[in-house]
């Protein structure tokens, strides 16, 4: 009963990140070293020629030892980002398209026993209680950005059974809520909630914390006073139970009355720190669903990746390197051999070599 979709780009595993950043180091040490070798050559002749680079006070010589520092320490980022680029694998990104880190995880728990299919939910009380909970899903969709949901859904009665993980087509799950008659899969027994949240809870475990919603979709049942499933860190207290049915006027079923448990679920999302909603004749509130979304917003989306991170040392090695040059241009041919007096004649100095 269970089918999977969208599986993740194995290019994604963060894995390959090692492979990628010894050898660049490696690169890195060999140009720093070869750098070294050649500022020290350089900085000995640049120190006999100091008096005409910087006058014979030579008010800039500290040029000539500060600027092989920041030169060895822009080639060696340049060098170590750009070998994690070639090594890194080649990435491309879509205008509208969404990185896996990106994504949400919805996790809607449906009850699907007897009573949903009672005529007593909308705005007139003339929509199966079933009807009522997939306008109300298909109205969350609405309000959120949908393709960055991925969705699994999980019917429960008496037990539960996960109908389908992760997917990010829409169609499929408007399917599942009208189309497919899923109280056939479970025998005749009592309505069992929680079930449904440890189903839940078992399939969200994997995904990183504060990344998922919660929310289920049911009439009520009596619950046990202990043995609450606790929900992991993925979905935390972003729960929200939605109650359908009539509250205040039963119809009969099966030889009892039954009408939405308003009390029950009121009394579940407040011992999962969650919230409680009577979706029966009104939508889900704009502040509820924004909250919900906010909450299961990727916290590490803004993070920098390791690309990242190498495109910002290379620009800035590389930026640096000419920004040195430019500087000691400008600061290292300010003084002219000799002094002008006019015309063009030009009284030179007297040596001023190894003083």
């Amino acid at each position: 009963m269970v089918s999977r979709t969208n599986p993740q780009n194995p290019l994604a595993d963060l894995s390959v990140i090692p492979d990628a950043v010894s050898p660049a180091l490696v690169v890195a040490g060999a140009v720093v070293l070869v750098a070294v070798l050649a500022e020290l050559f350089h900085y000995v002749k640049v120190s006999r020629l100091a008096p005409l680079a910087f006058g014979p006070r030579r008010r800039w010589m500290f040029l000539a030892v500060v600027a092989p520092i920041f030169r060895v320490l822009a080639l060696g980022m340049a060098a170590w980002g750009l070998s994690v680029l070639l090594l890194l694998p080649p990435a491309t990104h879509r205008p509208g398209e969404i990185r896996d880190g990106d994504y949400r995880h919805l996790v809607l728990v449906l009850d699907v026993s007897r009573s949903m299919d009672v005529e007593d939910a909308g705005p007139l009380g003339k929509q199966k209680r079933s009807q009522r909970a997939a306008d109300l899903i298909q109205s969350f969709f609405e309000r959120v950005q949908a393709e960055r949901y991925k969705t699994t859904v999980v019917a429960f009665a008496n037990e539960a059974k996960p109908v389908v993980l992760d997917t990010l087509d829409r169609e499929v799950v408007r399917n599942i809520l009208t189309e497919l008659p899923m109280r056939h899969a479970f025998k005749p027994g009592d309505t069992n909630l929680f079930a449904g949240l440890e189903e839940a809870a078992k399939i969200a475990r994997k995904w990183p914390p504060g990344s998922a919603i919660l929310m289920m979709v049911s009439d009520g049942d009596t619950v046990p006073a202990t043995g609450m499933p606790k929900m992991p860190p993925s979905i935390g207290s972003n729960v929200v139970m939605v109650g359908v049915g009539n509250p205040t006027i039963g119809k009969a079923l099966g030889g009892h009355t039954t009408r939405q448990d308003v009390s029950t679920l009121r009394q579940v999302a407040v011992r999962l720190s969650g919230a409680y909603h009577n979706g029966n004749d009104k939508q889900l509130a704009t502040q509820l669903v924004s909250g919900l979304d906010e909450r299961a917003k990727p916290k590490g989306g803004d993070k920098w990746t390791l690309r990242e991170f190498a495109l910002f040392l290379t620009g800035l090695g590389i930026g640096s390197l000419a920004l040195i040059q430019i500087l000691l241009t400008a600061l290292g041919t300010g003084w002219e051999p000799g002094r002008r007096l006019g015309g063009h004649q030009t009284v030179v100095p007297e040596p001023v070599f190894g003083r």
